[in-house]
């Protein structure tokens, strides 16, 4: 089977221990030699490598003609041959000087597994005998496959179809493409096939899979069986589901697949395809077989949504912390996704799970400062910390383009930023009431200490505030900037500062002022309203005019 566009691996046989039989695996064989039998003896193991220059590891199928017309000899005698593996590995290697193309090399590492036709063995040679001459045959068959993979004449056999390893494929197939295993080239168009299909036929085509077989992989060169035998199943299945004859809801066998017998009475299976029932557990009884829910159980008492069925107590009990149930009747809680939990017991929707994660350093010059969960509502009892320390000589600018925290009580949740933990130091913002209008403004301090808390009984969308550290000195234009009024005073500079691709192109002019040239160039104009250029360009223009 391919392992990618360049490489490949074919097997045939299983490597086992010494003196135990081994069986064709997957319905592979080689070209190499006799197909894969069992002789149980002590085998004899050997591996080579062989290299191909300006080559890349194709599979493609060899000319059924051109296949007849050439008599096929057994490379190996004296020997059954119990295991074969053929990996080949593409690479491009970087010929001398500078200016020299790539080579494409390929390496092909073959191990053979082979024991002895004792029953060859005579008076005149025994087992030691038989043992040299296999090895000797080995040997023979080695130095024959290196000779022929120089004159492009090696071949394998895969599921009853011949390939060869084409040497130099982009020529060998000009016009063409060359393919790799499992690639065609229907109109000329290099084409892996996809899943349902397989790589084959007369010219080479993409086939749909067999009814009774499927394949939900690409490139491959045959379909696998479906686990029922009976041949049943759509034509091109891409996976086992499409195969038909699996159970249904409600019944069960040994493998998924027909023939099914129905659950029995106190039993329920609500997927298909499977090998077991689900007992309704405490005694509990179904009206009848092959029934698909637990709610088909007959339990003392109907559990609302947020809630779960106890078997042993008979009821309702609440669904615990971090989980949560949608639907009536049920006797399981439906575990958070990934890191979330719920703010309580009793959640009855995936969207009670939250994110609990906040807080940390932040980058050195720009970042985002986001409630937990954020954009979905924040949880209670949060508590988040984050700290801005900006390199030497840089200060810090924030923008909040909007934040949603609930009114219901007096400032239950809090968004403050000052210089450090302690309440008397310096305080740059704080607020615990939503505000849909954006603000600019840079911080009071050369380093801020953020909070976010947040009481047991409020929750909200919450917050995302980017921020950006700029040279100190600039402080005197930033501050003119966040201090004009007209900044904020139009709809559509409110939306630059809600936008985040605009508002990366602002905090770019913010921290470097010279790049307010690069745009308000002709191609950039159209990502600022003509009166924020013509906001930003005076002020930019008088700052840096004493710099000219």
């Amino acid at each position: 089977m391919p392992d990618s566009e360049n490489s490949y691996v074919l097997s045939c046989g299983v490597p086992g221990p010494q003196g135990k039989a081994l069986q064709k695996r997957n319905g592979t064989s080689s070209g190499l030699g006799p197909s894969c039998s069992d002789a149980p003896a002590t085998p004899i193991k050997q591996k080579a490598r062989f290299k191909i220059r300006d080559a890349k590891c194709h599979l493609w199928p060899h000319s059924q003609a051109r296949a007849k017309e050439t008599a096929r000899q057994p490379l190996l005698d004296h020997c059954h041959v119990t295991f074969v593996t053929l990996k080949c590995d593409s690479s491009k290697k970087r010929r001398r000087g500078r200016k020299s193309p790539s080579k494409e090399v390929s390496h092909i590492t073959a191990e053979f597994e082979i024991e002895t036709k004792m029953e060859e063995a005579s008076d005149t040679c025994e087992a030691d005998c038989l043992r040299k001459r296999a090895e000797q045959s080995l040997q023979a068959a080695i130095k024959t496959l290196r000779k022929s993979i120089g004159r492009q004449q090696f071949y394998v056999q895969v599921s009853g179809t011949e390939y060869e390893v084409a040497q130099r494929p982009a020529k060998a197939l000009e016009g063409q493409g060359a393919c790799g295993a499992g690639q065609g080239h229907p109109g000329g168009q290099r084409l892996a096939c996809g899943p349902g299909t397989h790589f084959g036929g007369e010219l080479g085509q993409c086939v749909p899979c067999m009814p009774g077989t499927y394949q939900d992989a690409e490139g491959q060169l045959s379909c696998t069986p479906c686990p029922s035998s009976d041949g049943v199943g759509l034509a091109g299945a891409r996976n086992v589901s499409e195969c038909g004859g699996q159970c249904s809801p409600g019944f069960f066998s040994a493998d998924g697949f027909k023939p099914c017998q129905a659950c029995l009475v106190g039993t329920y299976q609500p997927e298909p395809g499977r090998t077991s029932c689900f007992p309704c557990g405490g005694g509990l009884l179904t009206k009848h077989e092959g029934t698909t829910s637990f709610q088909d159980c007959e339990a003392k008492v109907h559990c609302s949504p947020g809630h779960h069925y106890n078997t042993t107590t008979h009821r309702c009990i609440r669904c615990p912390v971090g989980t949560y149930q949608p639907e009536f009747g049920q006797n399981h809680c439906i575990t958070c996704p990934g890191n979330t939990s719920t703010d309580f017991d009793g959640s009855t929707n995936v969207t009670h799970c939250k994110n609990q994660h906040c807080g940390g350093e932040l980058g050195d010059y720009t970042g985002y400062i986001e409630s937990p969960n954020y954009p979905g509502d924040y949880p209670a009892n949060a508590e988040c910390v984050w700290h801005i320390a900006p390199p030497p000589k840089r200060r810090i600018l924030i923008v909040v383009p909007e934040i949603f925290l609930p009114i219901e009580d007096e400032c239950g949740d809090v968004l403050v930023m000052r210089k450090s933990a302690s309440p008397t130091s310096i305080t740059t913002y704080e607020t615990c009431q939503t505000y849909e209008r954006p603000i600019a403004f840079t911080s009071r301090s050369r380093k801020l200490w953020i909070q976010f808390k947040s009481n047991e009984g409020n929750s909200g969308k919450g917050f995302q505030v980017p921020y950006v550290t700029y040279d100190e000195d600039y402080q005197q234009l930033i501050e003119d900037i966040v201090r004009d009024g007209r900044l904020y005073a139009s709809e559509n500079h409110q939306e630059i500062l809600k936008d985040k691709k605009l508002i990366k192109a602002l905090f770019d002019v913010l921290a470097h002022p010279q790049n307010y040239f690069k745009y308000t160039a002709q191609e950039s104009k159209e990502m600022f309203p003509r009166s924020f250029i013509k906001l930003l360009r005076s002020k930019v223009s008088r700052f840096l005019r004493p710099y000219k």
